[in-house]
């Protein structure tokens, strides 16, 4: 068990994660400048690219990089720093760290150690482009940047295809059209939306099926980095109620005839599809049937 009292008092040691604006510099909130202030020390994915928008704000904390290739040393020194009192703000380039960015595995390794954790809402680009898509909103999944390697790009896209949430992925304008295409060949000709330079002078949101978009790509040169947002597949309501002009008795003699299952067996599965007493479906094939 751990139970945390973000607010509570004396809460040093802190690990604060904080977002920062994904473009547009307005869109930091004023509590976000207030705890870079506040910390001893920020850890940074980029220090130069960090130390501009502690620049524009005035902020003058010391920083330290925190980033893929460092994490295992610097993620050592960071919790120490904890441990011996300091609250530490960590940072990305842009939006919220720990999302298709460092941060995950010091989040856990502070948890893990009972230092409070405390994480401030803020910009993300993945949030901005679903809403922003016209797609259905309800029920999404975030992946983010899909394998370089083919095989295993295929291989998540697979998995991924009958989902029926909206998709949200991640990628570079230099791959953008690989994944298109990879997209249309593993989930079909779907509605899609690319959402590019999110918050920044040239925004703009590319939305049609994938088949369309790729055309457009093709022909207009795309910059800055891009969020994919993919419509669900109705593959999933349709396998789930592929029986749904069965009888029972046909329902059960389906799946007798189809996976080899005796009665009993079958009867079990069709209580589960239809939500139903196992009793009220054995009652309909063996004596009302």
């Amino acid at each position: 068990m751990n139970i945390q009292t973000s607010f509570g008092e004396g809460l040093s040691g802190t690990l604060y994660v904080v977002p920062t604006p994904i473009g547009n510099l307005e869109d930091i909130t004023f509590r976000a400048i207030k705890i870079l202030k506040e910390v001893r020390t920020i850890a940074a994915e980029d220090t130069r690219n960090t130390r501009k928008l502690l620049h524009y704000f005035d902020i003058h904390t010391d920083l330290v990089s925190y980033h893929e290739h460092n994490k295992s040393t610097k993620g050592d020194e960071l919790l120490q720093r904890l441990k011996n009192g300091e609250s530490i703000a960590i940072v990305s380039d842009a939006g919220m760290p720990a999302i298709s960015d460092p941060g995950e595995e010091l989040v856990q390794s502070a948890i893990d150690r009972d230092h409070p954790v405390v994480v401030l809402p803020g910009a993300n680009a993945a949030l901005c482009a679903l809403v922003g898509s016209g797609l259905p909103v309800k029920e999404f999944l975030f992946y983010g940047f899909l394998p370089r390697k083919q095989k295993d790009k295929s291989a998540v896209l697979k998995r991924l295809g009958p989902i029926g949430a909206t998709l949200l992925f991640y990628e570079s304008p230099y791959r953008l059209l690989e994944t298109l295409t990879d997209l249309q060949q593993h989930l079909g000709d779907r509605k899609i939306t690319v959402a590019r330079e999110l918050t920044k002078k040239f925004e703009s949101y590319i939305r049609g099926f994938t088949s369309e978009v790729i055309d457009w790509i093709g022909e207009n040169k795309v910059k800055g980095e891009c969020c994919i947002v993919v419509e669900g597949s109705d593959e999933e309501v349709k396998n789930a109620l592929w029986w749904s002009h069965l009888s029972i008795n046909d329902h059960i003699e389906q799946y007798m005839n189809t996976e080899s299952l005796s009665s009993k067996e079958a009867i079990k599965k069709v209580a589960l599809d239809r939500h139903l007493p196992k009793r009220t479906v054995y009652s309909a094939y063996h004596i009302d049937g």
